[in-house]
């Protein structure tokens, strides 16, 4: 009778490893898929960063580097302890792994606060926009040492098909338009096929004057972005359930297989 009592648990504790092993293997996916989207917002839309002079996004793609990065150590440090079957480090994976669930409840319920405009956070993200975004565009469009400031609203306007700040009348008190040199009204950028001296007209058929000009596609992007960073970030902790369930489960048949 003991001997089939002691069979029935070796295999439940097999079972359980290997669950917990395939969960690693899932959990090593989610954190490579942060660690991707932290890489991507930096590589790839650094540019629109950079036009809000505010280091509140960047460090928001550097926070997701470093979770993707915690979640695979984490992984790593899971499949070990459950390999070896050590107790110990078995107890360090859950602390990490609860520590991380409660982070990412945390960053996914205030991303979707901020996205549903009803945290303060909302203010000061639509006053952000709104302050830096016209000034940069008017005071460092096309000026000296401000090559990336200029690229960055190029490829903004050209992306989103969008002609400055509210509208494409906040170019007429851009430093760089009123040049006397200058014959253009807007930036070739604004118009709906580029070409060189194509911003000296500025009627509809010409040049995109979308209402509310590059603020409302720009806030649209970054909010569209906090709906997706509290989705996977909710999603993951959901996942760490069940991680924490098969944890709590192997630590009890080691210590019950003990005696």
């Amino acid at each position: 009778m003991e001997g089939q009592v002691e069979k029935t648990q070796s295999c439940g504790t097999i079972c359980l490893k290997y669950l917990l092993f395939l969960f690693n293997i899932l959990f090593w996916l989610a954190g490579g898929a942060v660690l991707a989207v932290g890489m991507w917002t930096l590589v790839e839309k650094s540019d629109y960063i950079s036009l809000l002079n505010s280091s509140f996004y960047s460090a928001s793609a550097y926070i997701l580097i470093a979770a993707g990065v915690i979640v695979i150590v984490t992984g790593i440090i899971g499949c070990c302890a459950t390999l070896k079957e050590m107790k110990s480090l078995l107890i360090v994976y859950l602390i990490l792994l609860l520590c991380i669930f409660l982070l990412e409840i945390i960053a996914g319920v205030l991303a979707y606060i901020t996205y549903q405009e009803c945290f303060p956070f909302c203010y000061q993200l639509d006053e952000e926009l709104r302050q830096n975004l016209k000034e940069t565009m008017q005071q460092k469009y096309q000026q000296p040492g401000e090559e990336s400031i200029t690229q960055a609203v190029d490829k903004l306007q050209q992306e989103f098909k969008c002609c400055g700040s509210h509208n494409f009348s906040d170019w007429r008190g851009c430093v760089w338009i009123q040049a006397a040199e200058n014959e253009r009204l807007i930036p070739d950028s604004c118009c709906k096929t580029p070409s060189d001296l194509c911003g000296r007209r500025d009627h509809p058929s010409n040049i995109y004057k979308v209402e509310g000009g590059c603020i409302m596609k720009l806030e649209e992007f970054f909010l569209s972005q906090l709906y997706i960073l509290g989705a996977v970030a909710i999603g993951i902790a959901f996942l760490q359930l069940v991680g924490m369930m098969f944890t709590c489960c192997l630590y009890r048949n080691f210590k019950e297989e003990l005696y």
